[in-house]
């Protein structure tokens, strides 16, 4: 299968090879920077910490899925994919984004938790809830998205050429030659399900305001640990709302360039920056990370 899009970053391509090389070691950095942070640290072993460190991993899994093929592209003028791993690429990613979501909507009830009912937090947020709703957050990305590649398989192409710089499940569909309803269902049930969790997480938002205007102290504790999800969700949100409404409805022709970008956004900057975001913000991990750079430094 061809990526047609690919073609675009043929000139100056040495350019763009050595600064996507770059941002995707610097996205591996940083996120591992935050993880082993975590796991080094016990006084981080909880729920919200936790949580944040499956998002760095999900990152560098998503940033994965990306990155190897796009750099192969761009060093070798190889436009090219198999069909195995067109739809390999299409599994990783959805899950990835799947995942991010669902891990998002996780964080946003450890904080309605933590900020509405703070004396019972402890009881409610155990260790055995916290890996529960971890093993349950992959599950269930790896489910809806393997379900999606499933059905996706079994459609006869009738064409070979992809209009994006990496496989989608709604590009692939598009170069069926048979009904593709089954497909179109999935699709908003998919949809559905995700705008369901911006529900609960818009709830779980209008609570934790609410409680946060009893006190100051509950305010300060809405802008250090709160503020960073509401970033990190947001941006995640508009660049895959975009990707999706335009790959639907948007013309082939119009906007390319943009279209491009914002494509690969919401594979290639939430990885990058939620780490940066929450290192900045968390105080406990910013003290953390600074008391093993001054270790590091003094070895």
């Amino acid at each position: 299968m061809t990526m047609e899009n690919s073609t675009h970053f043929k000139i100056n391509k040495h350019i763009y090879f050595s600064f996507t090389l770059i941002l995707y070691i610097f996205t591996i950095f940083v996120n591992l920077i935050l993880i082993v942070t975590i796991f080094l640290e016990k006084m981080l072993h909880e729920p919200m910490y936790l949580f944040l460190c499956n998002l760095c991993i999900n990152g560098i899994y998503g940033a994965s899925a990306f990155y190897p093929k796009i750099l192969y592209d761009l060093l070798f003028d190889s436009h090219v994919i198999t069909y195995i791993g067109c739809l390999t690429q299409i599994l990783v990613i959805y899950s990835y984004a799947f995942c991010e979501f669902t891990s998002l909507t996780v964080m946003a009830y450890d904080r309605y938790v933590a900020i509405c009912k703070p004396l019972q937090y402890h009881s409610i947020m155990t260790t055995r809830k916290v890996w529960t709703l971890l093993l349950l957050t992959w599950l269930f990305s790896w489910l809806e998205s393997g379900f999606g590649m499933g059905i996706t398989a079994k459609l006869p192409l009738c064409g070979l050429n992809i209009d994006k710089l990496y496989c989608s499940n709604w590009a692939v569909v598009k170069l069926s030659c048979v009904d593709t309803t089954l497909n179109n269902l999935y699709g908003f049930i998919a949809t559905f399900s995700h705008i369901s969790q911006m529900i609960l997480i818009v709830i779980s938002y209008v609570n934790i305001i609410k409680a946060s205007l009893r006190s100051r102290a509950e305010r300060k504790k809405f802008m250090q640990t709160c503020l960073p999800h509401l970033i990190t969700l947001t941006n995640f949100t508009i660049s895959l709302t975009f990707d999706v409404m335009f790959a639907r409805y948007g013309s082939n022709t119009s906007l390319l360039a943009l279209r491009n970008i914002m494509a690969v956004e919401f594979l290639v900057v939430p990885p990058l920056v939620n780490p940066i975001i929450y290192g900045m913000k968390l105080t406990r991990i910013r003290n953390r990370v600074g008391r093993i750079t001054d270790t590091g430094q003094r070895i």
